[in-house]
């Protein structure tokens, strides 16, 4: 089965499974949600949105954000992995936001020039956002895509391309969080079943399949 034909069924599936699929990351603003993406790197969706009330009842915008001050955010995101780091990135972001203007701009070069921001939390503020296509790819999505050989990419810039090439764009913005929930749902890293997957049943690729049947017999 050709990537495009096989793009085209997993679609249904996932649509079928998830067909308005929500934002995980709790925010009131565009603003809110950066900051809310920036600390989720390495820290679960569901921890960060424990920590973020506190945090976004003291800063709700870039300008409150700054003025709350490095060590401030540092405590009030202490449990999150890296907090130090974040709290730093948190803080001087804020502060190139306000010296731009004090906006979040729906541009993704803006958007990577702030401390702390990559190409994947670029993605996911233009696409949950401002409602610009993008696919922007974690761990569940690069995991899926290499499972269902919709990519054999080494890097989730090269899956994300491979993805955006196989998905048509009007799909992009649901695609990548229905994919992230039906990781979360049916497909984990770890003693997957295969057979029992709506999808790795049929669209896992033979290596795929291989490593998950010996990963099931050492366990």
């Amino acid at each position: 089965m050709r990537r495009a034909e096989k793009a085209e069924r997993i679609g249904v599936i996932l649509d079928e499974l998830y067909p308005e699929p929500p934002i995980p990351l709790d925010h009131v603003n565009p603003y809110t949600l950066l900051v809310a993406v920036a600390l989720s790197a390495q820290t679960t969706d569901r921890k960060v949105n424990e920590v973020t009330p506190a945090l976004f009842a003291a800063a709700a915008t870039p300008e409150q954000m700054y003025e709350l001050g490095a060590d401030r955010i540092l405590e009030l995101i202490r449990q999150l992995g890296l907090a130090p780091t974040k709290a730093r990135n948190v803080w001087t972001a804020a502060g190139q936001i306000v010296d731009a203007g004090g906006a979040v701009i729906p541009d993704r070069a803006f958007l990577e020039s702030l401390a702390g921001v990559g190409r994947k939390t670029a993605g996911v503020v233009l696409s949950q956002a401002f409602g610009v296509p993008a696919f922007p790819v974690d761990t569940h999505i690069f995991r899926s895509a290499h499972r269902w050989g919709l990519s054999s990419g080494g890097t989730p810039d090269k899956v994300e391309a491979d993805l955006e090439r196989v998905f048509p764009r009007s799909t992009w913005n649901r695609r990548h969080l229905q994919i992230i929930y039906f990781g979360r749902e049916y497909c984990p890293a770890r003693r997957h079943l295969f057979e029992a997957c709506p999808i790795c049943s049929w669209a896992a690729t033979k290596k795929a399949a291989a490593a998950a049947q010996r990963e099931s017999q050492r366990g």
